[in-house]
């Protein structure tokens, strides 16, 4: 094959989303330290960061002391040149959140579903009425919106139009970006497993930053898992790659809901939980109103509870067996347990969990690695469908919404 060709607008593009990131993860910065940090000339830090400056994209921050000239001046991404929105599509309810550019939390909404297997049709109502909630009570202009970001359950297919795969809730094929082109959303679209959503953001700001071989879990209703290698997350062949909730922790063992028998998610995923929990109090009901709430009721009550402590404990086995699972897969300098359900179960069984993990995986491939709780809470799927559109500006250098009115 021939190599391609780097153009001179290549070139430009590359230099611009160079700058542009070094100063989105790390300004303020001088241009000289632009310079040092980044391996491009100074001349051509002068021109880019002129370039972005007459784009509004960036602005001085300050001064800083040099060692004998003039002082520097440092500059930082514009907060303020725009926002963009991330949602959370789970399959307890649909959350949606403002951010500026600076990643600060503008507005949030949260609107419950009435089933854990919802309608798509009610997943885009929710959306829509959530996103003209959080503008409106912002009071942030739709024109200044650089784009959404949109964390789903399943497998997102990446075509014209984008269709999700989500055979844990009943979704075989569906056109998810019409649907909310239909219902009235005519902002830039950016989509992705919520998994890979959290990833990215425990990534850029949380407990995996700085880390360049990760496994950041998320523990839902279901299960899912972002493969970092080598400071990129791993999608396989058709982006269904990280579905750790549906390998096999026992063979011929309890039903999932995916249609297979012994899956991972069927024990530590919080449906499984509640399922097994209610089945050892004889079929009696957990006290609460969503599944949120009823596996807090089963943590709180394993203080008292012998058969609540057993089925969490048997819960933090099976999780440490799948990390192990996980820690001799692909050999991870970091695991971070996220979602409600991990924050709910890690947060009090997580010394079990490394235990068990310890006890399972290989001496050496555990001793380089650490498992921990994601930093950025339950609103971390959120957070990182945010950063979908933001992560286009930056591979671009440029307003996302410019390369979409040009499509």
């Amino acid at each position: 094959m021939a190599p391609k060709r780097t153009t001179v607008r290549d070139l430009r593009r590359s230099n611009r989303s160079t700058v542009l990131s070094k100063l989105f993860f790390d300004g303020p910065l001088s241009r000289h330290e632009l310079s040092q940090l980044t391996g491009l000339s100074a001349a051509t830090v002068s021109n880019v960061t002129g370039e972005l400056v007459d784009d509004r994209l960036i602005i001085e921050a300050g001064l800083v002391e040099s060692d004998g000239g003039r002082p520097r001046v440092l500059l930082r991404v514009d907060p303020n040149y725009g926002h963009v929105i991330g949602i959370d599509v789970g399959e307890t309810g649909v959350k949606v959140e403002l951010f500026d550019l600076a990643m600060n939390r503008l507005a949030a909404a949260d609107h419950s579903m009435t089933s854990p297997r919802p309608d798509p049709g009610e997943v885009v109502e929710q959306i829509v009425s959530g996103v003209n909630e959080v503008l409106r009570t912002s009071r942030v202009e739709e024109h200044t919106v650089l784009g959404i970001g949109v964390g789903v359950p399943g497998t997102v297919e990446h075509g014209e139009p984008v269709v999700v795969h989500a055979q844990t809730i009943g979704w075989e094929g569906v056109a998810l970006e019409q649907l909310l082109r239909a219902g009235g959303i005519t902002l830039p679209l950016f989509f992705d497993n919520g998994a890979k959503t959290l990833g990215q953001a425990e990534m850029w700001f949380g407990a995996g930053r700085g880390a360049k071989h990760a496994v950041i879990a998320l523990i839902g209703s279901g299960v899912g898992a972002a493969v970092i290698a080598n400071g990129t997350t791993y999608r396989g062949s058709t982006s269904s790659a990280g579905e750790w909730g549906h390998t096999t922790i026992v063979y011929d063992g309890r039903s999932c809901r995916c249609g297979s028998h012994g899956c991972l998610e069927a024990y530590i995923g919080a449906e499984g939980i509640l399922d097994r929990y209610r089945k050892a109090r004889g079929g009696r009901d957990i006290p609460g109103t969503d599944e949120q709430s009823q596996l807090d009721a089963v943590v709180a009550a394993a203080v008292r509870s012998k058969t609540a402590a057993k089925v969490l404990e048997e819960t933090a086995g099976y999780l440490g067996a799948g990390i192990a699972n996980l820690i001799n897969l692909f050999n991870p300098e970091r695991i971070v347990l996220g979602g409600w359900a991990g924050l709910s179960i890690g947060g009090r069984l997580l010394p079990m969990v490394r235990q068990v993990a310890r006890a399972h995986a290989l001496r050496h491939p555990y001793g380089v690695t650490s498992i921990e709780l994601c930093q950025l809470g339950p609103d971390a799927v959120a957070v990182g469908a945010a950063t979908l559109p933001v992560a286009a500006m930056l591979d671009e250098g440029a307003d996302p919404r410019e390369n979409t009115a040009a499509a």
